[in-house]
C-alpha cells in the first residue's frame, strides 16, 4: 500500500521529542508497505528530501517551537497547511494519514486524498479545540466557532479515526457518531529501553551531584500546558524533608525561562532540582535509566485527563515506576496496577511527601518497576499496538495487511 503520512511535528530518535510516527511509519515499511511523510523542519532550513529507516520524509522549511507565541504557532501551522498540501497533492497514493495536533493538518489531508479519490485516517493526539479553548488560547467567538466548525469537518472528512485514549475516542464520538474510532495509545519501545539499566548506572557514575541518590525525572516540554512549576515547589518542600533527592527535568519549551527563575526564587537551582536542556530519544534513555520515580505533570484543567504522555510510556519501557497529577485514564491505569503514584493535583507540597515516602519504600518501589515491566510488556508494547494501527489503515483501504498479498506497489512518481 502507499501511503502519505502528514505530521507537522515529526522526529527521528536522534532529535529531541516524541517519536510516534517514526515508530510507526518503519513499522509499516517493514511490512511492505511504501510510506511518504511529509514534516515541518524544526530549525526552519531548505526544503529537503531524506530516507529514515525506509520512510521517505519531505522536509519543508517550516520552524516550530513550543517556544513561540500563539500567533507565531498560528502562522506556522497555515504555511505547513499550504506547503505540505502542494507536496501531497503531487505523490500518488492508495491512503492518506494524517496526525494530529495541530488539527489543521486535516486540511492537507482531505485535499490529497480527495485529489486521489482515496481515503483519509486521522489520528487525534489531543482533543481540540477543547484544551486549546481551556488553556485561554483561542479567546473569541468568531475562533472558537471556526475550530469547532474544523473539527466538525475534519472528522466527516475521515473514513476512520484513530485516538490516543478511551476519552479522546469518546469526545470524538460524541461530536460525530457516525466516524469509526479505534483506540491505539502511545506505546513503549522496549527495544530501544532494553539497554536502560546500563545506561541509568552509567549516568549515575559519571554524575557527582547525582551518585546514588533519588532521582525524580520529568523528561519533556516545558510548555504552558505542561505546569513544571508544580516539580520546581516539590523540590523546594523536598530540600527541608529529604534533602538528597533530586529533581532533574530534562526538555526545553515557552516556559523554560519562568521555571529556572522560579527555581532561583525558591532556593533549589542547581541544589536539589537541574533543569537540563534537551536531548535526543536516544540520548533520554540513560536518564530513564537512572530515575527512580518518572513523573508526567499538567496544570490543573480537567481537559488534559485524556492525555497519553510519552513520557509516561518510556517510563515503563525503562521498567520505573510512573506518577501523574491528574486524573484520566493513566491515573486509573497506575491505581489498578500499582506501577506508580498518583499525586494531588494543585498541591506539590503533598505530592513531596507522597513522593518522599514512596521512594523510601524499597518494596513498593519494586512492587511497582514489576508492575510496570509487566504494563509495558503486555499491554502497551509497540510491535502488539503497531497491529492495531496497521489493521485500521489496510482495513480502510481495503486491503489484507501487505504480507498476506505479496508485496505493494511501487511508488510511481509524485
Amino acid at each position: 500500500m502507499r501511503i502519505t503520512y502528514l505530521h507537522q511535528y515529526f522526529k527521528t530518535p536522534g532529535m529531541a521529542g516524541a517519536t510516534r510516527s517514526y515508530e510507526m511509519a518503519r513499522r509499516l515499511v517493514e511490512r511492505g508497505h511504501e510510506v511518504h511523510l511529509i514534516t515541518g523542519d524544526p530549525d526552519g532550513g531548505r526544503d529537503r528530501t531524506t530516507v529514515e529507516a525506509g520512510v521517505v520524509v519531505h522536509w519543508l522549511a517550516v520552524p516550530y517551537s513550543n517556544a513561540m507565541s500563539y500567533r507565531r504557532r498560528i502562522r506556522a501551522f497555515v504555511d505547513y497547511v499550504c506547503r505540505s498540501a502542494v507536496v501531497a497533492g503531487r505523490l500518488r497514493h492508495d491512503l492518506v494519514f494524517a496526525t494530529s495536533t495541530p488539527l489543521t493538518v486535516a486540511i492537507p489531508g482531505a485535499y490529497a486524498a480527495l485529489r486521489r479519490r482515496v481515503p483519509m485516517v486521522l489520528e487525534v493526539r489531543d482533543l481540540w479545540p477543547e484544551l486549546p479553548i481551556a488553556l485561554g488560547a483561542l479567546r473569541s467567538p468568531v475562533s472558537r466557532w471556526a475550530a469547532r466548525w474544523l473539527e466538525g469537518w475534519a472528522y466527516r472528512r475521515a473514513a476512520h479515526v484513530i485516538a490516543l485514549s478511551p476519552g479522546m475516542a469518546t469526545g470524538i464520538r460524541r461530536r460525530n457518531p457516525r466516524v469509526p474510532v479505534t483506540v491505539v495509545p502511545n506505546s513503549c519501545d522496549r527495544e530501544l529501553f532494553a539497554g536502560a539499566d546500563r545506561a541509568g548506572a552509567a549516568l549515575r557514575e559519571r554524575t557527582p551531584w547525582l551518585g546514588d541518590r533519588p532521582l525524580i525525572l520529568y523528561a519533556g516540554t516545558l510548555g504552558l500546558v505542561n505546569g513544571v512549576d508544580y516539580l520546581v515547589r516539590m523540590a523546594a518542600r523536598l530540600a527541608g524533608t529529604d534533602p538528597e533527592a533530586r529533581i532533574v527535568i530534562v526538555g526545553d519549551g515557552r516556559m523554560r525561562d519562568q521555571v529556572r527563575g522560579l527555581a532561583a526564587e525558591l532556593g533549589v537551582l542547581d541544589r536539589n532540582l537541574f533543569l537540563l536542556g534537551p536531548v535526543a530519544k536516544t540520548e533520554v534513555v540513560a536518564f530513564f535509566g537512572a530515575c527512580d520515580l518518572a513523573v508526567s505533570v499538567t496544570v490543573d484543567v480537567p481537559e488534559l485527563a485524556h492525555n497519553s504522555a510519552n513520557k509516561v510510556f518510556d517510563g515503563l519501557a525503562a521498567g520505573r515506576p510512573v506518577a501523574v497529577n491528574h486524573g484520566g485514564w493513566i491515573a486509573d491505569l497506575i491505581t489498578e496496577t500499582g506501577a506508580g503514584l498518583v499525586l494531588p493535583p494543585g498541591d506539590p507540597a503533598g505530592a513531596a511527601a507522597a513522593t518522599a515516602a514512596f521512594l523510601r519504600d524499597r518494596a513498593a518501589v519494586a512492587a511497582a518497576r514489576a508492575a510496570a515491566r509487566d504494563l509495558a510488556r503486555h499491554r502497551f508494547d509497540r510491535d502488539l499496538l503497531f497491529r492495531d494501527f496497521e489493521r485500521v489503515l489496510t482495513g480502510v483501504a481495503g486491503l489484507p495487511p501487505a504480507r498476506d498479498r505479496g508485496v505493494s506497489r511501487a511508488y510511481r512518481g509524485q
